[in-house]
């Protein structure tokens, strides 16, 4: 009526101070900064960690056939012989068995045991039978029986698992040291065959009930360190360019259901 506008602007919706940024809120920025922080810190560690415990080894034998062919890559846990249970797959150095290289071999007894094969066509450790779940399947325990060894202290006896043509203790027995090792020549314990990917090495079955076994070292934990801190690294670092996108899709959305001027 008279001169009063009918023309009006329609209202703001919330004030300036209200509305988050349009790149996501001050608080989701901010987590996102502390899971990539957590996530850097968890995935150099667990690198960190395993460059520390473990080392790398190419096996150029098949003489740990089936659980390590020819070639395969393993890591192996920093150990010393004290650490060094029966049934481990262990890397060692002795020159008198090979000069300039390491060796891997399985550890089927320690000092103080006697072994021998073969009864019934296994391996006899302390006058136990000892079923080897890992040899190839149809294999005996060995080619040729050989008479008891009694293991001295601080030393170790060790076969292949393929022992068809592993040169291991048995083809040492006329040495002074009747094929055994000394434990302090150990340098690591094989956890896992990496490449190609096999994954960890089962426990050994068979020696329970001669004494404890080797638990297994800290790859599993590493491992899960490693990816956990890749996706948080990930995750919050693709916080911000979701969020920015989220905001223009929402201001988008908001501009076309505004109502105009009436």
């Amino acid at each position: 009526m008279g001169g009063e506008s009918t023309t009006r602007t329609a209202p703001h919706s919330g004030g300036g101070t209200g509305t988050a940024p349009a790149g996501g809120s001050r608080l989701g920025h901010r987590l996102s900064g502390v899971a990539v922080a957590l996530g850097l810190v968890l995935f150099l560690g667990g690198f960190a960690w395993a460059a520390v415990s473990y080392r790398p080894y190419t096996v150029p034998t098949s003489s740990m056939t089936p659980t390590i062919d020819a070639g395969d890559r393993v890591l192996a846990e920093r150990v010393d012989g004290g650490e060094v249970r029966r049934g481990d797959v262990v890397v060692f150095r002795d020159s008198s068995w090979v000069t300039g290289s390491l060796v891997v071999k399985r550890v089927v007894a320690v000092g103080g045991d006697t072994v021998s094969c073969c009864t019934d066509g296994k391996l006899t450790v302390n006058g136990k039978q000892i079923q080897e779940p890992y040899l190839p399947k149809g294999s005996l325990a060995e080619n040729q029986n050989f008479p008891t060894v009694t293991v001295p202290r601080g030393r170790l006896f060790l076969l292949g698992d393929e022992r068809q043509g592993s040169l291991d203790s048995t083809a040492h027995l006329t040495d002074a040291a009747k094929g055994t090792v000394a434990a302090d020549a150990v340098r690591a314990r094989v956890d896992a065959v990496v490449w190609p990917w096999k994954g960890m090495l089962g426990r050994p079955t068979g020696f329970e009930t001669l004494g404890p076994l080797s638990q297994p070292g800290p790859l599993r934990t590493i491992g899960l360190l490693i990816v956990v801190g890749a996706v948080l690294v990930l995750g919050g670092g693709a916080y911000g360019p979701i969020a920015k996108r989220a905001g223009r899709s929402r201001a988008r959305a908001a501009g076309t259901e505004a109502p105009g001027v009436r």
